[in-house]
């Protein structure tokens, strides 16, 4: 598999899905969101988001001076609230006594900028990603559990190859101007078609392309 069948893949899933269209996020909304959507569903991660912005300014600032009580019942709806707004003050109060990180962050290339990220508490790999790809546009892949999934099934991957291994070889297969529409297709068609369980390869756009591992 190389860059003519990720194309392929990625041009019969926006055929079907349509283009994904983006704006930016600041990276400290992206990190917190992030951190809101661990062990939930999306749709209770964005309604604790939303809480949250309603009853604080989403910045270091505001949210380091917050009270965890206050915090925890803003985000309960995602579950885990209190270790949520355990991790949300402790990283707002790191980044507020860093009023430059996220500039920084900016200017340095992938492999710097995940170091950095990953040495803050309670981020990980993947938050890590999603706060560069989706707020600086830097080439990385950020991986879920669907898109775990999905690229076993396509023969991207084995239970051998943990994250690390599968972002390099996504980062391979798929053209680098397209990572953050990738990401957000593939995350589309493990929930609607690629599913953990009863796969709907029959209806899936992309079954042509897939060696249908399962």
């Amino acid at each position: 598999m190389d860059k003519n069948w990720g194309l392929n893949v990625l041009n019969a899933l926006t055929a079907f899905f349509g283009s994904v269209k983006l704006s930016k996020r600041k990276a400290f909304e992206v990190l917190i969101a992030t951190i809101l959507s661990q062990h939930t569903t999306d749709v209770k991660a964005y309604e604790a988001y939303n809480s949250l912005s309603r009853k604080f300014n989403i910045t270091p600032e505001a949210l380091a001076s917050a009270s965890p009580t206050k915090v925890a019942e803003a985000i309960r709806v995602a579950g885990l609230q209190w270790n949520k707004a355990k991790a949300i003050i402790e990283l707002s109060n790191i980044l507020k006594r860093e009023p430059k990180f996220f500039e920084e962050i900016g200017k340095l290339d992938v492999d710097e900028a995940r170091k950095r990220l990953t040495d803050l508490p309670g981020v990980g790999e993947k938050t890590a990603d999603i706060v560069l790809l989706f707020s600086y546009d830097k080439p990385t892949f950020p991986i879920d559990t669907h898109i775990f999934r999905v690229s076993k099934r396509m023969g991207l991957r084995s239970d051998r190859n943990g994250y690390e291994k599968l972002r390099k070889r996504l980062l391979e297969v798929f053209p680098e101007s397209s990572y953050l529409e990738a990401h957000i297709l593939l995350i589309r068609l493990g929930r609607e078609f690629c599913k953990p369980k009863k796969p709907k390869c029959d209806e899936c756009p992309v079954s042509a392309s897939c060696p249908k591992i399962i």
